[in-house]
């Protein structure tokens, strides 16, 4: 399978994706062929080294903000936080620090994230397409959350953490927030213990990818630095 490098970056059908939901194979990662895939479903994900593999995989795991979930325990953390967040602030940073490898993992050595993918997604970035979740603590950058939005769908792509729950918190940020914005879903790709737990569930492929093009049909560069700072418990207040 292989991507059409044409003007219209057609990507096949993601329901002719194989086992593992591997859709495709080539291309680029210009914003015009992101763009294209993001409106059908379908992701990058590659080692160095390899031609870049685009994945559609079934099921899907998705968050919707208008239902996250906080337990008594997440309530209890963002009470008692002394973090604040911004957008978009630091996104080169962000990304740069989701690609190294996680310091409980020694086997984990971020290497998805290549440095093609941090150039063509902080490319994204500078068109408005993808954004940033900052976590601060004294000034000090501690975690962060990154990925893309497109009409009134967010795609998470990747988040890092230096402090015990502060990538949490990014994530019930972004999500609150994407709640007053009306956003329909956070896309998660796969499931993992921070996004269950605050609601997370799967859907198959086929709904997915409708879904995702009706609510991507209408998408446009957005900037979101103009709502920094942004303070979590005055967002859990405020939401619904």
């Amino acid at each position: 399978m292989c991507v059409e490098t044409t003007l219209q970056y057609k990507f096949p059908d993601p329901s002719d994706a194989n086992k593992d939901g591997l859709v495709a194979v080539g291309g680029n990662l210009s914003i015009e062929c992101l763009l294209s895939a993001y409106t059908n479903g379908i992701f990058p994900w590659f080692n160095p080294g390899d031609p870049i593999l685009w994945w559609s995989p079934d099921p899907r795991t998705v968050i919707y903000p208008a239902q996250i979930h906080l337990s008594r325990s997440t309530k209890r953390a963002i009470k008692k936080s002394a973090f604040t967040f911004s957008f978009d602030k630091e996104f080169r940073r962000v990304i740069t620090n989701c690609a190294k490898p996680r310091e409980k993992d020694k086997s984990d050595q971020g290497s998805w994230i290549t440095r093609q993918m941090v150039d063509a997604y902080c490319d994204m970035f500078k068109s408005g397409y993808a954004h940033s979740v900052e976590c601060w603590l004294d000034d000090k950058l501690c975690a962060g959350v990154y990925g893309v939005a497109l009409g009134k769908a967010f795609f998470a792509e990747s988040m890092f953490s230096r402090v015990s729950e502060s990538s949490k918190l990014a994530l019930v940020t972004l999500l609150k927030q994407l709640q007053l914005w009306q956003y329909d879903l956070l896309d998660c790709q796969m499931p993992s213990e921070i996004v269950t737990q605050l609601g997370a569930i799967s859907i198959s492929r086929v709904a997915f990818t409708k879904h995702i093009r009706q609510i991507t049909k209408n998408h446009h560069p957005e900037y979101w630095s103009d709502y920094s700072p942004v303070d979590i418990k005055n967002l859990i207040r405020t939401g619904k």
